[in-house]
């Protein structure tokens, strides 16, 4: 039985949506400490001790492994740690395991990254000032990701889940940003399998808490001039 409840450093967005889904999947009590990146909180000294990179989200579990307090950064690592934790949403053995931590690792390192790019130069860089609206930028991030989702489309119809036939923290990482995919200019008529996996994900309670959390703080970063200096303007070490 878990007590203590674990602090999520968190705004809402598709990397922040990733760990406040996976907390209310696995019913683990949390507390929310709201980070305004838009406001440069992600640079208060008092966040870095638990994000060194400046980046949310982190959490900080006062009962971590052996008993001690642990403050883990990076979506990724604290997915894994909370199926630890938990023991739900691995697989049931190391196959299923290396499963997971593959598609967990694809999101990481592409569909989150191109997805995001994707984003920036679609939506905020063409409205900046002065305005960036880079043609060969746009169809190069709008073309990755929709290569990525071809790949996850042909991987979910051969699999239920992205790891197999079992819900998991890979689909957790991978819809947030998915579930953006009208953002990102793609299309799902030639994608029925990603376009099944994506209504199911969303029809699940937790699934909808946790995309939820802090919905009436998001902002507009299109048309926030002050928010796009910090978030992209270069400063404050980023």
């Amino acid at each position: 039985m878990i007590d203590t409840p674990i602090t999520l450093f968190y705004w809402p967005t598709p990397n922040g949506w990733k760990i406040s889904i996976a907390l209310e999947e696995m019913d683990l009590p949390y507390e929310v400490k709201f980070i305004n990146i838009g406001a440069g909180e992600q640079f208060d000294p008092a966040f870095l001790k638990h994000a060194p990179n400046n980046r949310m989200p982190a959490i900080y579990d006062p009962e971590g492994p052996s008993g001690r307090p642990i403050s883990i950064f990076e979506s990724g690592a604290i997915l894994q740690y909370l199926a630890r934790k938990c023991g739900h949403f691995y697989g049931g053995g190391e196959r299923d395991q290396v499963a997971v931590d593959q598609w967990l690792m694809w999101q990481m390192g592409g569909l989150g990254p191109m997805a995001g790019q994707a984003h920036h130069f679609l939506k905020y860089a063409p409205k900046m000032e002065p305005p960036h609206d880079l043609p060969y930028a746009k169809d190069r991030y709008r073309n990755e990701v929709a290569r990525l989702y071809g790949v996850l489309d042909r991987r979910l119809a051969e699999e239920e889940f992205v790891a197999g036939d079992f819900y998991s923290i890979a689909d957790m990482a991978i819809w947030p940003w998915a579930s953006l995919w009208e953002g990102q200019e793609q299309t799902l008529d030639d994608k029925p399998h990603l376009a099944r996996w994506l209504a199911r994900i969303a029809a699940r309670p937790a699934v909808q808490r946790g995309r939820a959390l802090g919905a009436e703080r998001r902002t507009d970063t299109a048309h926030d001039k002050a928010a796009q200096k910090i978030l992209f303007g270069g400063t404050k070490g980023t």
